[in-house]
């Protein structure tokens, strides 16, 4: 399954924040939340949730070319002894930002640069994203990729830019969302209408702002009444 390694640490944290807990701003702070939802069903969705903006600062899951493959083989993208190098892990990056603009545009129901739109034609067209059938005596009939190893990243890209095509066209594009609890800045697919945020930790993120700004307003109310009465 492509979205599991690290879940149960990220939830842990997560829990123990949502349960009030104290927690220093550490390295551990750095560690990304669980998966979106809908990042189960759609790598790309995954992928454009990449790069975090997390309250100890920002987090890039492809930062580096060993972050990078790091990352595609936790998600079945690439072989467990794949290699990248800088040119490649800056052309994920690239294809990130661009499929972040495109599901943007798509939640605010806009029209993306065309660019954006060029970005994810190119990585479908770069690399097959099918698996070839092959058949020997050492492992028998299996699918593999055609392509040599120097060509991972175009195979991740092509794989990438097809469920990012499916996801932007078909039914989970309708329910597409920002996370609403800054800072955060994951898309999701929400699992209901009124479903705004990506995670446990951004939800009472946003149920807590919500009661302070009520509580403020009340406050202020509370504050003019008093002001009033003892001007009579």
């Amino acid at each position: 399954m492509r979205v599991m390694r690290a879940r149960a640490a990220a939830e842990s944290a997560e829990s123990a924040e949502s349960a009030g807990a104290t927690i220093r701003t550490t390295s551990a702070d750095l560690a990304p939340p669980p998966p979106a939802p809908g990042a189960e069903r759609h790598v790309a969705l995954d992928f454009a949730n990449s790069e975090l903006a997390l309250r100890a600062g920002r987090l890039d899951l492809l930062a580096t070319p060993d972050a990078a493959a790091r990352w595609l083989v936790e998600r079945e993208l690439a072989p467990d002894d794949a290699v990248l190098y800088e040119y490649c892990a800056g052309r994920l990056r690239e294809l990130r930002a661009q499929l972040r603009t495109l599901l943007a545009a798509r939640i605010d129901g806009t029209l993306p640069p065309p660019e954006a739109v060029r970005a994810v034609n190119t990585a479908l067209t770069t690399a097959p994203a099918a698996s070839l059938l092959h058949w020997d005596e050492a492992h028998g009939p299996h699918r593999a990729p055609a392509h040599p190893a120097d060509r991972v990243a175009e195979h991740a890209m092509a794989a990438i830019a097809a469920d990012a095509a499916e996801l932007l066209t078909g039914p989970d594009g309708e329910r597409l969302a920002a996370c609403s609890a800054s800072p955060c800045n994951r898309f999701l697919v929400r699992t209901h209408a009124a479903r705004h945020w990506c995670s446990v930790r951004c939800g009472d993120r946003v149920r807590a702002a919500r009661a302070y700004a009520r509580r403020a307003q009340r406050a202020q109310v509370a504050g003019s009444d008093g002001a009033t009465g003892s001007g009579r």
